[in-house]
């Protein structure tokens, strides 16, 4: 998957866009870690029970020139990418989701609009 300015993830209600005034330091307050080759990397595993280890990881790429970003959302293994917005069934991990991209929108780092 190549780094993009827009994402739309498949029944997303949201498109989100890299922050025009995006910080790198604004990235680290907000537990993006460094990767070796100079890109920004945030984690998070979405559970509908939480510290239960069961539930999809949420990747989030922001490349070293703070200006595209790779979302993604896989099974456990990280090879294969899963709509949780596909079904009702998901409402907990997809409020998750929206919970954590708005905090990532109020700082700055990401943009977002209808789709």
């Amino acid at each position: 998957m190549a780094f993009e300015k827009e994402i739309h993830l498949a029944n997303c209600l949201y498109s989100y866009a890299i922050g025009q005034n995006i910080k790198k330091y604004t990235l680290r307050d907000n537990t993006f870690s460094e990767t070796k080759i100079g890109n920004y990397e945030l984690t998070r595993l979405l559970e509908k029970v939480p510290n239960s280890n069961d539930g999809f990881p949420l990747k989030i790429t922001i490349n070293k020139d703070l200006d595209a970003f790779k979302l993604m959302i896989t099974d456990k293994s990280g090879l294969r990418a899963v709509n949780i917005f596909k079904s009702e069934d998901n409402k907990m991990l997809q409020d998750k989701f929206y919970f954590l991209m708005d905090s990532l929108v109020e700082r700055g780092i990401f943009t977002k609009k209808e789709a």
